[in-house]
């Protein structure tokens, strides 16, 4: 049921972006998913130029949609947050599909967990393809640095190598991990108002690795949940191209910063992430070049 007759138990949150079609398939399964719950339902539009609000606001108008500029991902979903009755929250992107009985399998689990604060779950991309970003470690400086120099893809299992994410623990068992994915994060709302929403200093990217080491910080722990797996039709709503490179780069650069300070482990890190940025925008600018020659 959706409204405020009742408490409300889940606030589903989604920021959307020129995704009219593939919101439409995750409203779809988020209204089946939440038909047994105390619901209710945000979409803010960061100034779609696809028609998105008057395609599918007429459709479900039984969601809450927010117009608002393109002031980027953290900022879209704190405005929502600032709106929300639900005990639960959860983050989700525009680009997903939830199964019909994913909502009530992972309120029930952090029902019976009560030191969970977080609770993330397995993804798949639309050829059922498990995205390693479902559970993943603290960027640390070595997780960071072994990711930057290729050795986490030589070493996809190992706890050293691989931490980054988290490569050594099993993809279809539930279990803590460090970091989870803003493309499906539900956290406590109590837990919310300890760490406070998304860090809007992270224009985009990053700020879901922020918010679960803060989820951390409060004490805290945050689960990756493998009885329920979500389709993740990863990057359709973003571009692949420099600007692309330049944002992930910069946002990384940015937790670094928040995170480390200036000391000789930052300072390490931070070039390795300006020179893996510049080596992968030197490859967009190649991609780009040969496109135009074919």
């Amino acid at each position: 049921m959706f409204g405020y007759l009742y408490k409300v138990t889940l606030s589903v949150i989604i920021v959307s972006y020129n995704v009219k079609s593939l919101l439409e398939g995750c409203l779809l399964s988020v209204e089946t998913a939440a038909a047994s719950l105390s619901a209710e339902v945000f979409i803010v539009d960061n100034a779609s130029t696809d028609g998105t609000v008057e395609y599918l606001q007429p459709r479900f108008p039984q969601f809450n949609f927010i117009r608002n500029s393109n002031t980027g991902f953290a900022r879209a979903n704190n405005l929502a947050l600032e709106k929300c009755y639900g005990e639960y929250i959860l983050f989700l992107n525009p680009d997903t599909v939830v199964p019909f009985d994913c909502f009530t399998k992972c309120i029930s689990f952090l029902e019976q967990n009560s030191s969970a604060g977080a609770l993330g779950v397995r993804m798949v991309d639309g050829n059922n393809r498990f995205l390693r970003e479902s559970k993943r470690g603290l960027p640390t400086p070595s997780a960071s640095f072994w990711k930057l120099t290729g050795l986490a893809s030589m070493f996809p299992h190992s706890p050293f190598f691989a931490a980054y994410y988290a490569g050594h623990l099993r993809e279809d068992k539930t279990q803590e991990v460090d970091v989870l994915s803003g493309a499906f994060m539900m956290v406590r709302k109590n837990v919310l108002n300890i760490t406070g929403g998304f860090d809007e200093r992270f224009f985009m990217y990053a700020e879901d690795i922020d918010l679960s080491y803060r989820i951390l910080k409060s004490g805290y722990k945050n689960y990756y949940f493998a009885d329920t797996v979500i389709t993740h039709y990863k990057g359709s709503s973003t571009k692949k191209d420099i600007k692309y490179v330049k944002q992930f780069y910069k946002a990384m650069s940015q937790y670094v910063r928040k995170h480390y300070g200036n000391g000789p482990y930052a300072i390490l890190l931070e070039s390795g992430i300006y020179v893996r940025g510049a080596i992968a925008a030197i490859l967009q600018v190649f991609k780009r070049d040969k496109k135009r020659i074919i």
